[in-house]
């Protein structure tokens, strides 16, 4: 994970509700309820966090994973509108991959990691969701993945292997 910390108030960010769930707790007179809410909070250039807020109403909990969202923000490399490289990441029982996709393929994924990379500004990946089908845990598997990536631009001059090879191949043809 990153140390250092994102300043929000320069982002414009979106929050997006993925999941509410509710919790029932058996106590002396019956059952007590409670609400929890999978929030994804992103500004579409990179920007992107995920927050779970727990309270016994919903708009309540709603609030309180926008904030936990805000502040557990994470910088995404984005090469040419999707991921630099392929990648596998676990949490708990939800296994998450990840992988770069040609331009115009769109994003295709579940609805929590859907709701993930839109967030995030990316445009072109393709995903797939292994083992659990428990959102959160989905969801924190595909922060894991995100947060592990490096940017690959680094070390070779600015350009990707992609913009590097379009380069290339415009040298030989013109």
């Amino acid at each position: 994970m990153q140390t250092d910390k994102i300043d929000t108030r320069e982002l414009n960010l979106t929050e997006k509700l993925v999941a509410v769930n509710r919790v029932a707790k058996v106590v002396k007179r019956g059952r007590r309820f409670s609400f929890s809410a999978l929030v994804v909070v992103g500004d579409g250039e990179g920007h992107v966090g995920v927050g779970l807020g727990k309270a016994r109403e919903v708009p309540a909990a709603i609030r309180k994973g926008g904030s936990i969202a805000r502040r557990e923000l994470i910088k995404v490399p984005i090469v040419d509108g999707t991921v630099p490289y392929k990648t596998v990441s676990k949490f708990g029982a939800a296994e998450v991959m990840v992988k770069p996709a040609a331009p115009g393929t769109g994003i295709i994924a579940g609805s929590g990691v859907r709701a993930i990379m839109e967030a995030a500004g990316l445009k072109d990946v393709v995903t797939k969701s292994m083992g659990s089908h428990n959102p959160i845990n989905v969801c924190r598997a595909t922060m894991r993945a995100l947060s592990e990536m490096r940017d690959t631009t680094v070390g070779r001059g600015g350009k990707s292997a992609r913009a590097s090879a379009k380069a290339e191949g415009e040298a030989q043809s013109g």
